[in-house]
């Protein structure tokens, strides 16, 4: 449509929790079939910058919990102080140029980091196409670097179950 803008695509929120099953296009054979590399590089904190127009950080219920515990406060003050809504969703506030809670290049809150961020970059729309994750190595130097992180765990990064 002429004059309008395009929206940049979203990490979409997983509304419910996975009950296990796989879908027909998850049973597929992923064009990642073999594996990734990826390992974040040391000092680098790039995903949690802005990237254009967007800067949505989600975050669930357990999310919100967790944070609020690292940080030693009530769940309804850190929902004031950090939270806000998107099309009723609970957000992180992203006033800034990057994450508030990134420190130099470091997470403050690592231990306790939002599912969204634990599950970077194995994100659906990352893991699209070849090309989708191609182009997200234009600004993260993990991709193509460390170990090679098999099938069956990017398969549990996509159900939102990073493993440790």
């Amino acid at each position: 449509m002429p004059g309008s803008r395009r929206n940049p695509p979203r990490y979409t929120p997983r509304v419910k929790p996975h009950d296990g099953s796989e879908s027909g296009a998850s049973r597929r054979l992923a064009w990642f079939a073999e594996g990734l590399p990826f390992a974040c590089q040391p000092d680098c904190g790039r995903c949690c910058t802005r990237h254009g127009d967007y800067d949505y950080v989600y975050l669930s219920r357990d999310d919100v919990r967790r944070l609020a515990a690292h940080l030693e406060m009530p769940v309804s003050a850190f929902r004031a102080r950090w939270t806000k809504k998107d099309d009723g969703h609970t957000i992180l506030k992203m006033d800034g140029p990057a994450c508030p809670f990134l420190d130099g290049s470091r997470c403050s809150v690592y231990e306790a980091r939002p599912s969204q961020c634990s599950t970077f970059p194995f994100w659906p729309e990352n893991l699209a196409s070849r090309h989708a994750w191609d182009e997200l190595a234009t600004f993260c130097p993990g991709v193509g670097k460390g170990e090679l992180i098999p099938l069956h765990v990017i398969r549990g990064y996509l159900r939102g179950r990073p493993s440790s």
